[in-house]
């Protein structure tokens, strides 16, 4: 009788302790007045959390302030953005620096353009910040910059991200000529192909800055589709559009699991993936967006955090 050949056995990460490294080190997204919501920062977050605070516009300087400094009293590493189109000249971009730092403590930032149709002042883009040189005269040690895996039409009207990727390659060039510890931190999304594929897309370019993958944080159908939508997410909001097409779905809350997954399996298959941390936008709420963490990755960094 013939023996079969033994299938040789392929080794396959346990989709649960995958995610739950995954999710190790992630940071949040707050702003001012959803901040000033939460009494206890600490009951939610693991101790150290990166916390970006998000500035709109119309947001006074005076309560981005005040919200670094409550969040870093409270032992948390503070990120505020810094939009470029929002800051009238230079005197402004210092005053601001100057007081994140003096007041807050902070050495952090993200550069953004700001979103804007028109720059209110001298600058227009993140790369200008970068050019004055300011952030390193203040001793700034982390400067974070924009990713958009599924495009961004405000750079690239034309559909195609020519000038998305120009732009990559300077601040990649930036940081290799500078100091500068940097990352990209990215606008959410839907699928876990597409992200895979832009991911490696910029390792095939030369840019290995590692890469904070956005993702939304529970929240119902709705309020996902919502912010979607205004925040331009691509193609992929195609998987929102599905999802609502059952009716009793709509008011249900959408949760990240499948794609952060998906994810986290394949950084398991992937060591050297591009995407080395996870950035939760609560469009949900922070309360929301911290429990699912903590139940899905998190549970033991909680514990530490509420016996701090």
């Amino acid at each position: 009788m013939a023996l079969l050949p033994f299938r040789k056995r392929t080794h396959r990460p346990d989709s649960t302790a995958a995610l739950q490294a995954f999710l190790q080190g992630y940071s949040i997204e707050v702003m001012p007045r959803t901040a000033a919501k939460v009494a206890d920062f600490p009951a939610l977050l693991p101790p150290g959390t990166r916390v970006y605070i998000a500035h709109i516009d119309g947001t006074p300087i005076d309560d981005m302030v005040a919200t670094a400094r409550r969040l870093s009293a409270d032992g948390f590493t503070v990120m505020p953005h810094v939009p470029a189109r929002l800051i009238p000249d230079e005197a402004t971009l210092g005053d601001w620096i100057a007081r994140y730092q003096g007041e807050a403590g902070v050495t952090e930032a993200l550069l953004l353009g700001g979103g804007l149709n028109a720059p209110r002042g001298d600058f227009h883009c993140s790369m200008q910040l970068l050019e004055t040189g300011m952030f390193d005269k203040a001793g700034f040690t982390r400067l974070h910059v924009a990713g958009h895996p599924e495009g961004n039409r405000d750079i690239d009207p034309d559909g195609n991200a020519r000038n998305v990727m120009e732009a990559l390659r300077w601040k990649q060039a930036f940081s290799e000529r500078t100091d500068a510890r940097m990352a990209i931190v990215t606008q959410f999304a839907f699928e876990a192909a597409p992200i895979i594929a832009w991911a490696d897309g910029l390792r095939a370019a030369g840019i290995d800055l590692p890469v904070h993958i956005g993702i939304a944080g529970p929240a119902k159908l709705q309020t996902m589709i919502k912010f979607a939508v205004a925040c331009g997410v691509g193609p992929s909001l195609r998987v929102l559009q599905r999802r609502a097409r059952d009716v009793s779905k709509l008011v249900k809350p959408f949760e990240p699991g499948q794609i952060l997954t998906e994810l986290a399996l394949h950084k398991a298959a992937n060591p050297d993936f591009a995407i080395e941390q996870v950035h939760f936008f609560p469009l949900g709420g922070i309360k929301a967006a911290a429990d699912w963490t903590a139940e899905h990755g998190g549970a033991e960094a909680r514990a530490a955090a509420a016996t701090a």
